[in-house]
């Protein structure tokens, strides 16, 4: 199983999102410091979910690493985006 599908998996499993997006980058850092080779070593998620109500940014941000476990140590770099259906829905989001 590949890393995008094993995020998938946990991260349907945990936040139940509404829209889950999960971008590999690696391509644009080929050769870069952080590209192991294997072609999942840079991503952009986008989750909008319930789950996130009432927490803040940083609190976001932990629980999805922490929902990752072990797989996000593998990532060189990951971006976050992480909304609420109300903030996705709000223009400057």
């Amino acid at each position: 199983m590949g890393m995008e599908q094993r995020m998938a998996e946990l991260l349907r499993s945990a936040l139940e999102p509404e829209e889950l997006e999960i971008i590999n980058e690696s391509h644009l850092h080929r050769g870069h410091s952080g590209d192991d080779g294997t072609g999942e070593s840079h991503y952009k998620l986008i989750i909008v979910s319930n789950r996130f109500q009432g927490l803040s940014r940083l609190q976001r941000h932990r629980w999805v690493t922490q929902i990752l476990g072990s797989d996000v140590e593998k990532i060189h770099a990951l971006s976050l985006k992480l909304l609420t259906p109300a903030e996705k829905n709000q223009p400057d989001t």
